[in-house]
Formats: C-alpha cells, sequence, structure tokens
C-alpha cells in the first residue's frame, strides 16, 4: 500500500495551477457531501433498520475513515471532523426537507464535477482518478492537508 506522502505527490501532479486547486478545494468536499447524501437515500435492508443511522452512506463513510487510518492517524482525525458536519445536514436536510434532499445532491455533485472538469481543462491535465480510482479517496486528503498545511499541522 502507497503511503500517505506517496499519494500526495501522485495527486499534486496533475493539481498545480492555482486556479484549479482552488476549485479542487471547494469542490471536492462537496462531492464528497453530495455522495454521501446519495448514498444515505439508497434504500437499504430491513437488517439496517435495527441500528440508528445504518445505511449505505454511513457504511461507506466507515470504509473511507478505515481507509484513511491506515494512512495516517492526525489525517483519520481530520476527516473524522469533516465527515461529522457532512452527515449532521443529511440528517438535518433528511428530516426537515426530506422532499428536496435528492435534488440538493444531484444538483451540488454535477455543479461540483463540471467545476472540477474545467479545472482540469485549465491545468491541462487528466484526473487522477482516470489512472486509479482509489483517487477519489485521496482528494479529500489532498485538501485537509493543504488545510494543515495553512493551521501549521505538521
Amino acid at each position: 500500500m502507497k503511503t500517505l506522502d506517496e499519494w500526495m505527490r501522485e495527486y499534486a501532479v496533475s493539481h498545480c495551477n492555482p486556479i484549479n486547486q482552488i476549485i479542487h478545494k471547494i469542490c471536492v468536499p462537496l462531492i464528497m457531501f453530495s455522495l454521501l447524501g446519495l448514498m444515505w437515500l439508497i434504500p437499504t435492508p430491513e437488517l439496517f433498520s435495527q441500528f440508528k443511522f445504518m445505511n449505505w452512506s454511513s457504511i461507506f463513510g466507515l470504509f473511507c475513515l478505515v481507509f484513511y487510518a491506515r494512512l495516517s492517524l492526525k489525517m483519520f482525525f481530520g476527516m473524522l471532523l469533516m465527515i461529522i458536519p457532512m452527515y449532521l445536514a443529511i440528517i438535518y436536510l433528511s428530516l426537515n426537507l426530506p422532499e428536496l434532499l435528492l435534488n440538493i445532491m444531484i444538483v451540488i455533485f454535477i455543479c461540483s464535477w463540471i467545476l472540477q472538469i474545467i479545472g482540469h481543462k485549465i491545468e491541462g491535465k487528466k484526473p487522477s482518478f482516470l489512472k486509479d480510482l482509489s483517487f477519489l479517496l485521496i482528494g479529500p486528503l489532498w485538501v485537509l492537508k493543504s488545510l494543515y498545511n495553512k493551521l501549521g499541522i505538521n
């Protein structure tokens, strides 16, 4: 398995342009949020109903956190702090605007991907995930690492 530094170096190759970086720092978390929201809406087996908030989204979120913990505990805790507000927002929307949740998540997802495609056109390089789908999980870590760098967290 690659180390966190190896993943970051490889991801950074196609994210050098400052405009593309800004787009990704905004859109990667939005894509993650909307993906968690869309997965929240997938019907679940009856077995899941025995556990509050157990659904495909929470299972996927747990899988992501395990992946992040294997790379770095510092990144795991940062991602946990990033994911919790996302889930709180999804729960709030599902309880208060259930009829709009799907539309909200679709709009965020599509608009964010369009912006990222534009960012990669500006960059002149293909998205990393076309080489390896694992980069879809690395994007949020790249955003978090950038935040850590700004905060002086090494």
